[in-house]
């Protein structure tokens, strides 16, 4: 059994949309080594809705900080709402993200960190509204997903379950940021190998050692 990479995210990171490349190409490089799961943790998920215009003042000048650390770039669709907050009708909320990745996960469970970036540019760079069902339309064409049972499932009780259940997995692994990624290796371990941004090399050179290590105490 390969050891499983946990990459614990929410769609609604500006962090984790920075990480996404990064973790998109680990997945790639590691699939013959390891397992990837993707987490999604419930960022964002108000008691009452929400409007942007509570966040958009931070986020007016976070942003840049993640693209100068980073060097992704937030799209100007994205943008007008951070700038625009009173002509904005976001109320961001985790929740039906979450529900979406769980769908995904049903369909193609290999893929999860490129639907999880996705998801991430749908929102971050293109602006569309994650709370809106149409936000996913593009997704299921690119990923020959049936509308109909899309849909069906989005709305039902049974994925928002799963989609809270993740919520509390994140919770119980003591995460307290986004992005983080662990690596367990048996029931009761985990390495955490990235919190917070984390660049390309740096998370390879640590997965490689825990895989090192691992591989050292099987022999």
């Amino acid at each position: 059994m390969k050891p499983l990479l946990i990459y614990c995210y929410d769609a609604y990171c500006g962090w984790c949309y920075a990480f996404s490349p990064i973790m998109k190409d680990i997945a790639e490089d590691f699939k013959n080594k390891l397992e990837v799961e993707v987490l999604s943790g419930g960022m964002i998920l108000p008691e009452k809705p929400t409007h942007i215009r509570v966040s958009a003042a931070f986020i007016s000048k976070a942003y840049k900080t993640v693209e100068e650390h980073s060097g992704i770039k937030f799209g100007a669709d994205y943008l007008w709402h951070i700038f625009n907050p009173e002509e904005s009708d976001w109320y961001p909320n985790s929740e039906k993200s979450a529900i979406a990745m769980c769908i995904f996960k049903e369909y193609y469970p290999e893929r999860t960190a490129e639907f999880a970036s996705d998801l991430q540019y749908s929102l971050h760079f293109e602006g569309r509204d994650l709370t809106d069902n149409e936000a996913y339309r593009h997704l299921l064409e690119k990923y020959s997903i049936q509308e109909e049972a899309f849909y069906s499932k989005l709305s039902s009780d049974e994925y928002k379950q799963m989609a809270y259940y993740e919520f509390s997995l994140v919770k119980q692994l003591k995460v307290d940021g986004y992005p983080t990624v662990f690596i367990q290796t048996n029931d009761s371990t985990f390495h955490m190998v990235a919190k917070g941004f984390t660049d390309y090399d740096t998370l390879k050179n640590r997965i490689e050692a825990v895989i090192v290590n691992l591989e050292n105490k099987e022999c």
